[in-house]
């Protein structure tokens, strides 16, 4: 993990699971970022305590007020974020955001559908246009001509439960709207990858695995995987990425996921 140094990060659904838990490690690596923002819709809500308690120790963590299935708030969060940089860019874009309906392919319904993809998909796809000119800034800023989350990345968090050729879990929860959503944000992923690289701006699309989350429990079983053990894992593939992973889809700890 010692190999992740970045200026500056915006982590959004930041406030619980393992959105906190990526601003929490980010805060502790050796060579902290100079910023990590952390966007929640309601900073100063009751659900955003533990971001409260973080931020008046580390002067160094922004909270912004950021609802991704709002384009106004999405604009509203970049130019905030633009401010505080005061000229620089931003390193790395993490599009963590996201929910899941409890839902059987027999019940599964329009408005779930749209609820859904709009947090899950389209969401990460107007913030990766919204946050562009600042990705695009810290790419010119960094030295070399490679790829990696040092110099400008968008990191967009997936599930294997969105693999077309190995969707797992489905007798355990079918969750259609949550499936379909992330299979969307894996070719997403791809179309920002090949859209972005000649701005010198790394895609890829992660797996945290089966997380002991709010939503990673909700199928009434206890999963495998602590945010400690997700985060920590993650972080080091993103220490790691470089040209060639662009427009792949990894889990946390390196491997390649099935589209």
């Amino acid at each position: 993990m010692a190999g992740l140094r970045i200026r500056s990060v915006l982590v959004t659904g930041a406030n619980r699971g393992i959105g906190l838990g990526l601003v929490q490690h980010l805060l502790e690596l050796p060579e902290p970022p100079q910023w990590v923002f952390a966007g929640c819709r309601d900073p100063k809500g009751q659900r955003a305590q533990a971001l409260q308690n973080l931020a008046s120790k580390h002067p160094n963590l922004v909270i912004v007020p950021l609802e991704v299935a709002d384009p106004d708030s999405i604009k509203a969060a970049a130019a905030r974020v633009g401010e505080q940089l005061g000229g620089l860019g931003l390193n790395l874009l993490i599009n963590n955001a996201g929910i899941a309906k409890l839902s059987l392919l027999d019940s599964e319904t329009l408005e779930n559908m749209t609820q859904v993809y709009t947090t899950n998909t389209v969401g990460p796809l107007l913030l990766g246009q919204a946050f562009l000119p600042l990705l695009k800034k810290a790419a010119q800023g960094s030295p070399g001509s490679g790829l990696s989350c040092s110099k400008a990345a968008i990191v967009n968090m997936s599930s294997n439960g969105g693999s077309i050729a190995s969707p797992a879990g489905w007798e355990l929860m079918q969750v259609v709207s949550y499936r379909c959503s992330k299979a969307a944000l894996n070719m997403l992923t791809k179309c920002q990858s090949l859209g972005y690289r000649e701005h010198g701006i790394l895609c890829v699309a992660l797996h945290p695995g089966w997380v002991q989350t709010d939503m990673g429990s909700s199928a009434g079983r206890t999963p495998p995987l602590t945010v400690e053990a997700s985060v920590q894992g993650m972080l080091k593939v993103l220490s790691c990425l470089s040209e060639k992973d662009t427009g792949t889809f990894l889990d946390w700890e390196g491997k390649v996921v099935p589209w």
